[in-house]
């Protein structure tokens, strides 16, 4: 079973003590689901597109454990904390064998 790869950008932070909440909660969640932040608020180089300010990569075992993760109550939870404190696209994209 190929590895997914949940990409967070295009992030527009608006409130930092909201995002602190959230990470708070987030990481306990994720690392349940077999999640390993691999990429997570470093220097970005935009390219071709979107200028991102930052971008967060995290690694799991397979999509179904990163969609897992996205809908477990304990996610959902952290997620609560943001409440509209940044905006952001995610995606997760199975990774080739």
């Amino acid at each position: 079973m190929p590895k997914a790869y949940w990409i967070a950008n295009r992030m527009t932070i608006k409130d930092t003590e909201k995002l602190k909440a959230y990470a708070e909660l987030a990481g306990p969640a994720i690392a349940a689901y077999g999640g390993k932040f691999l990429a997570r608020g470093g220097e970005v180089v935009s390219l071709e597109g979107f200028q991102q300010s930052r971008v967060v990569v995290t690694e799991f075992p397979s999509l179904e454990a990163a969609v897992g993760c996205y809908n477990s109550d304990a996610y959902q939870a952290a997620h609560a904390k943001l409440d509209g404190g940044v905006d952001r696209d995610i995606c997760v994209v199975e990774a080739l064998e």
